[in-house]
Order: structure tokens, then sequence, then C-alpha cells
């Protein structure tokens, strides 16, 4: 069967064209103090979208921001669980961004046994309004990945290798067997690359262990759209085209097309995976 949907995924990529992770989307009640944060603490800089809308950039990826007159919800009750960058050194990353006054969601935790690799400490940033980051031992300090809750990570993961060439990140087997760390469910799971951008899909399951008082009365995962991280976007070479499959196998396009930036820029919104909204974007500014 797996074989099958891969075969599927490359058949239809065949016809398509190449992705590219494009950017993360937050909304924030201060655009301008956001970037400072962003560009203060991790590795990233300030740039202008296009030319005109200040932001951030962080390698080859965006990092927008919209301005909301309210704070705008953050719980972990949705498909997008939290954005990350790495640290060489994490120990002392973390002791700096202590000494910065940074607060962090969770502190400096040891998960070795989880990864396999020893030494392995990760620790979530509390950014602005309520938006989590993590830091995590790499060999990098850059932008690195983007961690999503799924009802069904393994679907979920296929999906995004199929309509937008995520691949996996590593030859090791696709299981669905339920796995557990320190009594909390990890798997199934995918982890996948969208260009440099590792795409780590955990059960929902997990969060729903974790942050038990922010699921009471909750059955199902939030649209991801309205929330601190709204959304994420892919870049196509061809919005037009893209969307035309997209819809032909079902998918629900829930912003139609739209032309910006003297038609340098089309985009359209969709629905993935779990209520996660997704931009798709035909990008000819420039990455």
């Amino acid at each position: 069967m797996r074989l099958m949907l891969l075969a599927s995924a490359c058949a239809w990529l065949g016809a398509a064209q190449t992705a590219h992770f494009h950017h993360v989307h937050l909304n924030t009640t201060d655009p301008a103090k956001a970037i400072d944060f962003y560009t203060g603490k991790f590795d990233c800089e300030k740039a202008k979208f296009g030319g005109v809308v200040d932001a951030v950039k962080a390698q080859d990826v965006w990092i927008l921001f919209t301005r909301v007159p309210e704070p705008p919800p953050w719980e972990l009750v949705s498909s997008i669980w939290h954005i990350g960058w790495g640290a060489e050194d994490m120990k002392a990353v973390y002791q700096k961004q202590l000494d910065m006054g940074t607060k962090f969601y969770t502190p400096m935790t040891d998960i070795s046994k989880l990864t396999g690799s020893a030494g392995f400490y990760y620790a979530y940033v509390d950014g602005p309004e309520h938006a989590l980051i993590e830091l995590n031992t790499a060999a990098h300090h850059h932008f690195g990945h983007l961690h999503l809750f799924s009802d069904d990570p393994i679907a979920a993961g296929e999906w995004y290798m199929k309509y937008f060439n995520a691949r996996p990140r590593s030859n090791r087997p696709i299981s669905r067997e339920p796995r557990f760390y320190e009594g909390f469910q990890v798997g199934p799971a995918m982890s996948l690359m969208s260009d440099a951008v590792n795409i780590i899909i955990f059960p929902s399951q997990h969060a729903r262990q974790t942050s038990p008082e922010q699921w009471k009365g909750r059955t199902e995962l939030a649209p991801s759209k309205g929330r601190s991280i709204d959304h994420i976007g892919f870049a196509v070479e061809n919005l037009a085209e893209t969307l035309e499959r997209m819809r032909g196998d079902g998918i629900q396009v829930t912003d139609e097309p739209k032309t910006a930036m003297g038609g340098k820029l089309k985009y359209a919104f969709i629905e993935g995976p779990d209520k996660i909204r997704i931009e798709v974007v035909e990008d000819r500014i420039g990455r």
C-alpha cells in the first residue's frame, strides 16, 4: 500500500512543478516588536518582502506578520505546534537566551533517549503572542524545522510528499505502530524535508496528553487560521496549474487566487490535512 501511495505521489509530481517551502505567517498585535524579537534572538534578519512589506528572512524562508487588533489564540490545539532553530552548543545558547531575558515555555530538557543521539537537548521559547519556538541540538544554528500535529501523521506526510514534493528525511521504513516516550505518544510520526526545512509530524494524541487543560471540551484539532501561527506557505512554478490539479483531487481552495506587487506575486489558500491553512504562491519577486 505504501509503495502504491508513493508511486501515486511521484506520478502526480511528474505532471506538477517543483515546490519550495516559502514562508511561515504569524498573527501579532505588534509586527515591529515581533520582528525585533525574532531578529534579536535567532539567526535571521530584517528584510522587506517584495521590497515593501516588513518581514524576517531566515535563510531561504520568509517569516511574515499580520497585525491583529487582539492577541490571537495560541493554545496547542491546532495542527501547527511550533517552528524551530538549531543550536550547535545548546547549553551555551540556552544560557545566552536566559541572560537576554528570554522567557521559556519549556526549559532545556535532555531527550537523548527519544532521538537516539547522546547530548540532545531542546527548549521552547515563549514567543510573541505565545507562538512556540524550539531551540534544539543541531549541526547548525539556522531556521531548521516546522513541527505539526495530525490525527494521521502518515497520511499527512504522504500528502505533503504528493502535493509539495517533500521527501522522507531518512530511508527507514515508515511504521504506523504507536510509539511512546515516557508515557507520551510520539508515533506513528513522519519526518520530511522541504528544501532545508524539516517538517515533523507527531500524532495529535501527543498534544492531548501534554496539554490536557487546553484540550478540555475539545475533540478535534482546531483550524490554524486566526491563531498565533496562522499558516505556512509553499511556492510553486504555476499557481493556476497547481490549483487545477488540487481541485481535481478534491482539495478545498478556501481563498481564490489573487495578484499583488504588480503581478509578481500570485497566491491562494487551501485547506491541508488537519485543517491547516496553507498559502500556495507563485512568487516572481525572488526568494
